[in-house]
């Protein structure tokens, strides 16, 4: 499967911000240059601009959002995001990814369809990463199943969470902060052989995180939670943004029609009259 023309403008928009973050060197700097230099750029009357600036929510790490509508392929999209985003790294860098999603129910869909080799998602990762790609939940984190220094070192590693599953107050996240015997075999890339978490580990690779469904995660509690995480770059996806949200890209609703992929509403109702 391939991007649709409105999926393959989002990648563009993406990589394109990329390259003004590498010139710039400078998350706000690149934020500007990126729409002052953008075609669509929405202008204001008198020739200003509509365009707020970044907000830094996460202090020193790209945190950028694409507001693409419902069943418009957020997932293909994100995806196809990844490998822009680490050619702009460093090679040295780990391919960690912290895929966040809302909900147990999208998690198990989610890593149903990275996992499944002949699903387009998996698919195109492969391609993309020479066929060199794990996908692990909580619990193959926690036992180290899949998941040490010679696997993060030679593949991409997709781990899906849950927001919940990270979020400070949650019960269930003690598990991912507190210390770790199956996971000793980092002691050597973290420099000591106490007190290892999954957290910890987390951290030291500075993953790239994706955030599904970010309109659910603006809280104090999920700012507090990708903070924790010591990211390299965030990129959010959802169909309705909020006012945190620094949006590099907007995609129509007309557009998932022109490649007839709006869902037709299903409208229930009681009939009072059999004859209706």
């Amino acid at each position: 499967m391939e991007l649709k023309p409105y999926q393959q403008k989002v990648i563009q928009d993406i990589s394109l911000f990329l390259e003004f973050l590498q010139r710039e060197k400078n998350i706000e700097n690149a934020f500007q240059a990126f729409w002052f230099n953008h075609p669509e750029t929405p202008l204001m009357p008198l020739g200003g601009t509509a365009v707020e600036p970044y907000k830094n929510n996460i202090p020193n790490v790209p945190n950028i959002c694409v507001k693409v509508p419902t069943a418009g392929g957020k997932t293909f999209i994100a995806c196809n995001s990844l490998k822009p985003i680490f050619d702009s790294f460093d090679s040295c860098q780990f391919k960690a990814v912290v895929w966040l999603v809302p909900s147990i129910t999208i998690l198990e869909q989610t890593v149903k369809n990275l996992k499944n080799p002949d699903h387009p998602y998996r698919q195109k990762l492969n391609s993309h990463f020479g066929n060199r790609v794990e996908i692990l939940e909580k619990d193959a984190l926690l036992q180290g199943c899949g998941f040490n220094p010679t696997a993060v070192r030679e593949n991409l590693i997709i781990m899906v969470l849950s927001f919940d599953s990270l979020r400070a107050r949650d019960p269930d996240s003690r598990k991912i902060f507190q210390e770790n015997g199956y996971l000793i075999s980092f002691s050597e890339l973290l420099g000591h052989e106490k007190d290892i978490s999954l957290g910890e580990v987390l951290r030291f690779l500075n993953p790239v995180v994706i955030v599904d469904e970010s309109h659910r995660a603006t809280g104090e509690l999920s700012i507090e939670m990708l903070t924790r995480l010591n990211p390299s770059f965030i990129l959010d996806l959802t169909a309705t943004p909020r006012e945190n949200s620094n949006i590099i890209c907007f995609v129509d609703s007309l557009e998932l029609k022109k490649e007839n992929m709006v869902k037709l509403p299903v409208v229930v109702y009681n009939c009072q009259n059999k004859a209706e």
